[in-house]
């Protein structure tokens, strides 16, 4: 591919990718994606030993060990579009020479878990619930900017879902991604298996109105009602479609399970969640 051009492979003046702000052997091949900052030094309380720690802007970064295995954690902040940011640099970490801007010949591939939070579509899938994402629907719009690879269920899906929600074309065109099915097998035990929609923001895009009434008041009706060979849509959240989207053209291996926080149809709402999450993430290692 040639050289890498600095405004397009943007590095900071220590030679370290822009945003993240890290270096090559800040991080480890295992790495755990959460969206707030805090619970980044969370995850790593539970750490024998951390041996780097850094942050610009909302991106923390630590990485340390977690018995005997060198784990990452890392938050992204909010939305697809820091996740765009987040994949491209962390590629960018192990599979291009930073030095002489060039590709390597020899690719790595990350395994990156998203512990987030959603909230639930269906009555049944209550607050504190485990969900983990066995596919997601994008309707953020980021994969339509990449030639993203897409297998032959994941296009009859998304046609499938484009139909049964009778879609707009007021709204991106979605898409349909998949987890890598390793890491999925590997976490799944006792959690509830679903797909997830990923929206491009937390309120109307959400179908939640507060003083601006909605465009399409039956939105959240119409993408609830999808099941993919048995598999229901069960959570919306702000980033996974990305995630899967990007982690797959890459040649990563991705997986997100969120704790559900909110229920939006027994308008249920749990905002003291720190055991929760706490009991989550403690599983989510072990398993690891």
């Amino acid at each position: 591919m040639g050289t890498f051009q600095a405004s397009e492979l943007t590095l900071d003046k220590n030679g370290k990718v822009y945003h993240l702000g890290i270096g090559p052997d800040d991080i480890a091949g295992t790495i755990l994606l959460v969206g707030d900052q805090d619970r980044v030094k969370f995850i790593g309380s539970f750490f024998d030993k951390i041996r780097f720690e850094h942050q610009n802007r909302e991106f923390c970064t630590l990485t340390g060990t977690f018995r005997g295995k060198e784990i990452t954690v890392l938050s992204t902040g909010i939305g697809t579009d820091n996740i765009d940011i987040v994949l491209n640099e962390l590629d960018a970490l192990v599979n291009i020479d930073l030095v002489s801007r060039t590709e390597k010949q020899i690719k790595k591939s990350l395994d990156l878990i998203r512990i987030g939070t959603c909230g639930s579509l269906r009555e049944d899938v209550a607050p504190g619930s485990h969900v983990i994402s066995r596919f997601a629907i994008g309707l953020d719009g980021v994969a339509g900017f990449y030639q993203i690879p897409y297998s032959e269920n994941e296009l009859m899906a998304v046609n499938a879902f484009v139909k049964d929600s009778n879609w707009s074309s007021k709204l991106n065109p979605p898409y349909f991604k998949s987890a890598d099915q390793n890491l999925f097998d590997k976490l799944k035990s006792e959690m509830i298996e679903g797909i997830t929609v990923t929206a491009n923001g937390f309120y109307g895009p959400q179908g939640r109105a507060i003083r601006i009434p909605l465009s399409l008041p039956d939105f959240k009706e119409d993408i609830r009602r999808f099941n993919w060979h048995g598999t229901p849509v069960t959570n919306l959240e702000m980033e996974t479609s990305a995630l899967y989207a990007l982690s797959d053209a890459l040649g990563h291996k991705a997986v997100t399970v969120c704790l559900v926080l909110a229920n939006r149809y027994t308008n249920s709402f749990e905002p003291n969640y720190s055991q929760k999450m706490s009991d989550l993430i403690q599983q989510i290692l072990n398993r690891l």
